[in-house]
């Protein structure tokens, strides 16, 4: 599917909790951090919801069940069902049951959410090389996970067994900072057998589709804070994204963004679901980009920027100016001094 390359940010007239029936909110740096919740979440997420938009919950970290999940935004403030929890876990199960006999042995190198979602798929764990896996699922297993594990998938893979991977995330957001996540793990596999895993997590369309079968969403806006899974998972479905600044994802990083991972809004948190997202637009005669009382253009080898108002404006015209400077490549002008005026 061709798809024009966006060189700004989008404005919406309406509040996008009105201008679409879903929101597929990512959870680690969107929704909480270290297991509590991120400032304006708990109420974004209610009035949305009390508006009629339907709340479901995409996460690449296989390590808990929906079930957990659920009761962990439950006991946040944000009340929630199993069904309404989608995880990368569900998402390689299914993958990996496409492929393989019902009831077949799965080798698991990682934690319950793994279990259980080849459980539902009717197929059966094990833990061992030698228990005659016909495939290997590796997911997050949380910091503490053993360092033998890893040899149980190098073994298994060696033999020939194929491999799956929940995704591949090289870091995941805590509550102390930013810490390994199933992608390095991944990394120390890959080492050890020079093979290549299927995966199915974000930012990959088997995700995607497991969306979609479990929400039956229509008009979907992924929500996220990552470029690279989140907004990349969106651009691959074909759908629209919005990205908030309460993860991973830097204003520098925003600015070099190639096409497939600029996202169509941009804001500071969740409260961006509910109001409309302002325009940007050409400054006259210029080349410059405007939104709110800001203008952004390329000067030199560097970004400019000028006026004053609201940081987040100054950071869409900025994107404006960026992106199209880049085309379908990435920005190389320099934007710092730009964001530190907008002390981003």
């Amino acid at each position: 599917m061709s798809r024009s390359v966006r060189t700004r940010p989008e404005g919406s007239g309406q509040a996008l909790s009105e201008a679409y029936d879903t929101a597929l909110l990512d959870l680690d740096g969107v929704v909480y951090a270290g297991g509590e919740a991120i400032v304006h979440a708990v109420d974004s997420l209610a009035t949305a919801r009390a508006g009629g938009m339907h709340l479901a919950y995409v996460t690449n970290n296989a390590l808990r069940t929906p079930d957990t999940v659920a009761a962990h935004l439950t006991e946040l403030g944000i009340p929630t069902d199993a069904g309404d929890v989608i995880t990368s876990a569900q998402s390689v199960a299914r993958l990996i049951s496409e492929q393989v006999p019902q009831g077949a042995r799965v080798l698991v190198i990682g934690g319950e959410g793994l279990r259980v979602a080849l459980g539902e798929r009717g197929l059966v764990p094990v833990e061992s090389a030698d228990d005659d896996p016909v495939a290997v699922a590796q997911g997050y297993g949380g910091p503490d996970f053993p360092w033998g594990r890893f040899g149980e998938a190098s073994y298994a893979i060696a033999r020939g067994v194929p491999w799956f991977a929940s995704n591949t995330d090289l870091t995941i957001p805590s509550g102390r900072g930013i810490a390994p996540g199933n992608g390095a793990a991944v990394e120390v596999v890959r080492i050890a057998t020079g093979a290549e895993p299927q995966v199915a997590g974000k930012p990959l369309p088997p995700m995607h589709r497991e969306t979609i079968l479990r929400t039956g969403a229509e008009r979907p806006l992924v929500v996220g804070d990552r470029l690279d899974t989140d907004i990349e998972g969106a651009f691959n479905g074909g759908v629209d994204s919005l990205l908030v600044l309460t993860g991973v994802t830097d204003g520098a990083q925003l600015l070099a963004a190639p096409p497939q991972h600029r996202p169509t809004y941009v804001d500071a948190d969740l409260r961006g679901m509910l109001t409309g997202q302002p325009e940007v637009t050409a400054a006259d005669g210029d080349g410059g980009f405007r939104c709110g009382g800001w203008t952004a253009a390329a000067d030199g080898g560097a970004l400019a920027l000028d006026g004053d108002g609201a940081a987040l404006d100054g950071l869409r015209a900025l994107c404006a100016a960026a992106w199209t400077a880049a085309g379908d490549g990435v920005c190389a002008l320099d934007g710092a001094k730009a964001l530190a005026r907008l002390g981003l």
